[in-house]
């Protein structure tokens, strides 16, 4: 699928706020959804370039040889999922925050894999 219909399709997991697709080498979103005034996807894709950028460093300096399937940060009213995609150009990741009071999180990661694995970028 292309990243409209992939950011479209992660846009109907219950209480989505926005998604985006970001290339964490650069930093730049090549696409976004949702979001406005409650939440600036470009600058929440820049700065979770930061997260992924950590995480592989961290992973590399481990000797950890293993792929991340999910990075989840929870904060008081919002979940943010991040998942590296696999296929395709290693350096990007979708980026998918949710209103926790509304959010099935187990369902989100689902959809997000789901998402993730048709992505043809």
């Amino acid at each position: 699928m292309n990243i409209e219909t992939a950011l479209k399709e992660a846009m109907t997991v219950e209480g989505a706020i926005g998604v985006a697709l970001a290339d964490y080498e650069s930093g730049m979103a090549l696409g976004t959804l949702g979001g406005g005034r409650e939440l600036d996807l470009e600058i929440a894709a820049a700065g979770n370039t930061e997260v992924v950028r950590a995480k592989m460093r961290a992973l590399s300096l481990l000797g950890i040889n293993d792929t991340i399937e999910d990075i989840l940060i929870t904060l008081g009213t919002q979940y943010h999922l991040i998942r590296p995609v696999t296929s395709g150009r290693s350096s990007l990741f979708l980026y998918l925050a949710l209103d926790r009071s509304r959010a099935n999180l187990a369902l989100a990661r689902h959809v997000l894999k789901r998402v993730e694995s048709g992505l043809d970028v």
